[in-house]
């Protein structure tokens, strides 16, 4: 089985894979962190060195890696993850995606606390941050709601998580949501 966890930065994709990957006994991946340990700096380092195009693409090869040579696992993927170099169709076509779907309110509380740590956020200034997190998000949404999985992530649980994703595929592959 391989689940990957997709939604926009801050909406718990880490916290929830983490969760998953014990209890299910998979491996868990953070995108991120694939990419850190590769190229031996931090995900700010990298945008400001080389630019976000550069991360994406290797993200993508990272993605690809982990895909190949995994036979199951938990993935917590970027918030831009599947919306470049057709990485959804990729996730859609290798396992399971889910996407935690969480509240504006709760992202821009969240994403407030972690601002500094986040270079697409960094240089936003406090009082814009909600709306950044709009306009991103309705960038990105059509590409969100191509999951396998929509939950809302401020109310699910683990059980239910759980549950969703051993539920069987619907034939015409209508999408499940909690």
């Amino acid at each position: 089985m391989k689940i990957f966890l997709i939604g926009f930065m801050g909406s718990g994709k880490t916290h929830w894979g983490r969760l998953l990957s014990r209890k299910l006994g998979l491996a868990f991946y953070d995108l991120d962190t694939v990419i850190v340990e590769q190229e031996k700096r931090s995900v700010a380092d990298i945008f400001a060195d080389k630019g976000e195009e550069y991360f994406r693409y290797k993200e993508t090869e990272a993605l690809e890696r982990i895909v190949e040579g995994g036979d199951g696992f938990i993935l917590s993927c970027g918030g831009g993850t599947p919306c470049f170099f057709n990485n959804i169709e990729f996730m859609k076509k290798s396992g399971k995606v889910i996407w935690l779907n969480t509240s504006i309110e709760v992202l821009s509380e969240r994403l407030l606390r972690e601002r500094k740590s986040r270079p697409l956020i960094r240089a936003v200034d406090e009082a814009d941050l909600t709306r950044y997190i709009v306009k991103k998000l309705s960038e990105r949404r059509m590409y969100y709601q191509q999951a396998d999985v929509t939950v809302n992530e401020e109310s699910v649980t683990l059980d239910e998580l759980i549950k969703l994703l051993f539920q069987s595929e619907k034939p015409d592959r209508m999408k499940e949501e909690l």
